[in-house]
């Protein structure tokens, strides 16, 4: 099991193992990626941030890059770069991370 930051139980790439977030670091649970379920953490570790660009989500339009698993590469979700809808400004700076594509470790 791999564990960081004082033993604290992470969140990992489930293609290759390597941690990407911080337990402590997820927001919610209530997200929809690409390909279904997702998360929004507050940080994120190991990836690799994609081209900036403009998109128009659910919940409004942002400036997002996808962001990159920095072992495989895999697609992890994406960043929150630029938030337009005063609503939505605590997205900011934040992460979506699709469920399928991680893995709970403890």
């Amino acid at each position: 099991m791999a564990k960081v930051a004082g033993d604290l139980p992470l969140y990992s790439c489930r293609n290759c193992q390597n941690p990407i977030a911080l337990r402590s670091d997820l927001l919610s649970k209530a997200y929809i990626g690409k390909s279904g379920p997702a998360y929004l953490f507050s940080h994120a570790m190991n990836i690799i941030v994609g081209r900036k660009e403009d998109r128009k989500l659910i919940t409004g339009a942002y400036s997002v890059a996808d962001i990159y698993c920095c072992n495989c590469g895999e697609i992890l979700g994406w960043k929150y770069l630029r938030v337009y809808e005063v609503k939505q400004k605590f997205k900011e700076g934040k992460f979506i991370i699709e469920t399928a594509k991680i893995a709970r470790e403890y």
